[in-house]
């Protein structure tokens, strides 16, 4: 299939033997204590952030840990590199779980919508420091994690919409743009939410879920055609609404 090059002559320094014929075993156990090490940092840096907030330093994060800031350096080449890692650590252990457990179990496409954006929402409210934190320090070199964990849910979800779109028989071509919306709509409103708390975390998920349950009805009504949609009027209502009730007039 390809023109791969055979991997010759020269190994890297982790692979150098050491003088018998066998990897040097120093190197590789030292090689496991760091990436050992650095995942205790990174464990130590959420806890700091959680207990110091959003703002905090370098310096704050190895006292809170109870180590030298040189010691950090000893394991992360920069603070980018700290920043990095411990993002990973929070989108790996934190917001990627919730959001498949509520995508894994089987039910109607309401109640699961409803789960997506509930799983999202009270995932950062339960963790707001972190999740400000993550925010504020992704851009530039950091960006690429956020971004990462965005197209991870965004193609889970387009895997869940588009195969429950063909299903139905429905078009499935625009899933991953669907679901890239949904994605980009709920974190922006749930980040300004957590900024100011305007509103309670329950009248957010209804509204949310109001807004993507809308579009995705609206997705299905028309077949997931643009064709059909585009052909048809769309007025706001079709029915005047009883605004006390909310059912429709006779």
């Amino acid at each position: 299939m390809g023109t791969e090059q055979p991997r010759v002559a020269s190994r890297s320094a982790a692979e150098a033997d050491d003088g018998d014929g066998k990897p040097d075993g120093r190197k590789r156990r030292w090689r496991e204590h760091k990436i050992a090490r650095r995942e205790e940092l990174v464990d130590g840096t959420l806890a700091a952030i959680r207990a110091r907030g959003r703002s905090i330093g370098m310096d704050e994060i190895a006292s809170e840990i109870g180590i030298s800031k040189t010691v950090l350096y000893r394991y992360f080449t920069d603070k980018n590199d700290l920043t990095n890692a411990t993002l990973e650590r929070y989108v790996e252990t934190t917001l990627a779980p919730r959001i498949y457990e509520a995508i894994a179990v089987d039910v109607d496409e309401y109640n699961l919508t409803r789960r997506v954006v509930t799983a999202y929402v009270e995932t950062v409210a339960d963790d707001p420091e972190v999740y400000l934190y993550a925010m504020s320090t992704s851009s530039g070199p950091n960006r690429d994690v956020v971004a990462e964990s965005e197209r991870m849910i965004a193609e889970l979800l387009s895997t869940v919409l588009g195969e429950r779109l063909r299903r139905m028989d429905m078009d499935s071509g625009g899933s991953l743009p669907w679901a890239y919306g949904i994605v980009g709509g709920v974190q922006l409103a749930t980040h300004w939410w957590i900024s100011n708390r305007s509103m309670s975390a329950t009248d957010l998920i209804d509204y949310l879920t109001m807004m993507v349950w809308g579009g995705i009805h609206g997705v299905a009504a028309a077949g997931g055609s643009p064709a059909r949609f585009n052909s048809v009027d769309h007025p706001l209502v079709d029915r005047a609404v009883d605004d006390s009730a909310g059912q429709p007039r006779s």
